[in-house]
């Protein structure tokens, strides 16, 4: 062929060529996409309609160590929207603000506001039933997805333990939040096909199955915690204080049997919740012990090998002054063996000895003791107190550190102190998990020491005129001791007329099984001494705990003395 007239012929043909190896490399496409290749174009039409969307995990079971469960998982549905298709349909708008339970003005605003948006949350944490009600309806635009919620049985006894989750089902507090790795499952994946609109065609397959989360036992005995729980408040109010915590403790294995805080809150509802009521006072509010250390600077005194029960400190005239301070007893001062100083609560009896062998012993026996020490249970906010250890003690350091003041601890703590005592100076790690293997203590008192002070405690609760009589179990050997101390105020002094009372010990003594704490925070009616106000809370607690975990009484009346009561009672007749 040839180009008549054409000035630069080469270049139709290099058009012509051109153009011939586009047409080629075109259909060469073609085919490839269609016969060699035809997976990239389906990959292409799946990423437009091809979805996954997450399958959710429960959490794990909680329970109680007879496994009652504390928290569940329970079904819920979440409705959601999509602006752009709600805002073509406002005629129906009132209509689902009703079934919502919304006001049509604010659920229109928020709309508008996101009309640009394909997504929002309309309503989260419905029933399945309710769900059903409203997708009924047929609003377009209006979505659900399943969800899980947590549900707390036990409602407000266990909620400073437990804890609870957010909307989003994460931990926030308690064990909820201790354990969230542990209790989250792994969310699964399902493939569906959607249309442009994000409506489902089509669910396809399962492609990765959800993993639920992993069940807790904790130690906790639901039915001591109700025990403890029901105690407390009616301390709170007959008292008129402020606060009030309990913590009780196995003492062979560590365990933490019960721990209850008042105030407390519903973690199944918290819509008014006050966040003082969500403190685990127990575990956060520390505080100076007063005289429920009395019986660990006696410890050090028997350790120290200087003295020994039936010692005698002249406590007389029940004051002595140190530098500008004056110690006080509430009993006039006399002449006091160990157990006496205990039974009277003699603070000038427990300064003289702490005087004559040194801060040093008092510190080392309550730092063994786990005053100011981690606990090791990992619970969120809790806090290990203060045990102070000065280069150079001054008298009246060594005096307020021996009868409870200048050092602060935990209810947790204490009572792990007296689970020590009782364990015969063998200190077992804490534990809010059930324990099924014991673990190894470790001696951090001398066991003939301990039992001694053991003893000593045994005679402020059982005999007349100790300062523990109101924590008597019949049936049961109790050892115990009150403390009653004023509260630092905001200025760095003390506060005139706030007080809180203790009381601290352990039971049955001939073979002692529980260890628990009480604090009463601020009783402001019917006294407010520890002896008074936290040791009747105690005995009721510790009564109705020892019969139902069947421990055997170690008080009984002998057989002679019960044949002499029945004669008595009939006038003299066998």
């Amino acid at each position: 062929m040839r180009l008549d007239g054409a000035l630069y012929p080469w270049r139709f043909r290099l058009v012509l060529g051109l153009l011939a190896v586009m047409i080629a490399l075109i259909g060469w496409r073609i085919v490839d996409l269609q016969v060699l290749d035809p997976g990239f174009l389906k990959g292409q039409g799946d990423a437009r309609s091809v979805r996954h969307i997450p399958i959710p995990a429960h959490r794990g079971l909680m329970t109680d160590r007879h496994g009652e469960p504390l928290a569940v998982s329970t079904p819920v549905t979440t409705l959601w929207g999509n602006p752009k298709e709600l805002v073509t349909a406002p005629g129906r708008l009132d209509e689902l603000a009703t079934a919502l339970g919304q006001e049509p003005k604010a659920l229109r605003e928020r709309i508008t506001q996101l009309a640009a948006r394909e997504f929002m949350y309309l309503t989260r944490g419905l029933t399945p039933e309710q769900g059903d009600e409203v997708l009924a309806l047929k609003i377009p635009g209006v979505y659900s997805q399943e969800e899980f919620r947590r549900f707390y049985p036990a409602g407000d006894v266990a909620a400073h333990v437990v804890g609870f989750t957010d909307i989003d089902d994460r931990g926030r507090e308690g064990i909820e939040l201790a354990y969230d790795e542990w209790l989250a499952g792994v969310p699964g994946r399902r493939q569906v096909l959607k249309d442009r609109r994000g409506r489902l065609i089509k669910d396809v397959q399962v492609v990765q199955n959800a993993k639920p989360g992993k069940p807790v036992a904790l130690s906790i005995d639901l039915r001591l915690q109700y025990l403890a729980h029901r105690e407390l408040r009616n301390a709170m109010i007959e008292h008129g204080a402020k606060a009030a915590s309990l913590v009780m403790i196995d003492v062979k294995t560590g365990e933490i049997l019960a721990m209850a805080n008042q105030p407390t809150y519903n973690p199944n509802n918290r819509r008014n919740l006050q966040p003082a009521a969500m403190r685990n006072r127990a575990m956060i509010d520390v505080f100076e012990p007063g005289s429920t250390v009395k019986p660990f600077s006696i410890a050090a005194a028997l350790a120290s090998g200087r003295y020994q029960p039936n010692s005698m400190i002249d406590t007389r005239p029940g004051w002595m002054r140190i530098g500008r301070y004056t110690i006080r007893d509430v009993s006039r001062g006399d002449m006091m063996d160990l157990t006496g100083i205990l039974m009277k609560s003699s603070n000038v009896g427990v300064s003289k000895i702490a005087l004559d062998i040194g801060a040093e012993p008092v510190y080392a026996v309550m730092q063994q003791a786990g005053f100011g020490q981690d606990t090791g249970l990992g619970f969120p906010g809790e806090r290990v107190g203060s045990l102070p250890n000065h280069r150079r003690w001054r008298e009246a350091e060594t005096a307020s550190l021996a009868y409870g003041y200048g050092l602060s601890v935990t209810a947790v703590q204490l009572a792990h102190a007296y689970a020590t005592l009782g364990n015969g100076g063998k200190s077992v790690p804490l534990s809010l998990l059930r324990v099924d293997r014991p673990r190894e203590g470790t001696q951090v008192m001398d066991k003939q020491v301990a039992d001694a002070v053991l003893k000593m405690l045994r005679a402020v609760v059982e005999d007349e005129g100790g300062g523990g009589v109101r924590a008597r179990i019949p049936g049961y050997q109790v050892g115990g001791k009150s403390g009653t101390a004023k509260k630092i105020s905001g200025t760095g002094g003390y506060t005139k007329d706030a007080y809180r009372a203790f009381f601290a010990g352990v039971a049955p003594v001939s073979n002692p099984r529980i260890a628990a704490v009480v604090v009463i925070d601020e009783p402001s009616t019917k006294g407010y001494f520890g002896g008074l106000v936290a040791a009747p809370v105690f005995g009721k607690v510790m009564a109705h705990s020892l019969r139902l975990l069947n421990v055997t009484p170690d008080n009984l009346p002998s057989p002679e003395l019960k044949t002499a009561d029945a004669k008595a009672r009939n006038g003299g007749r066998g």
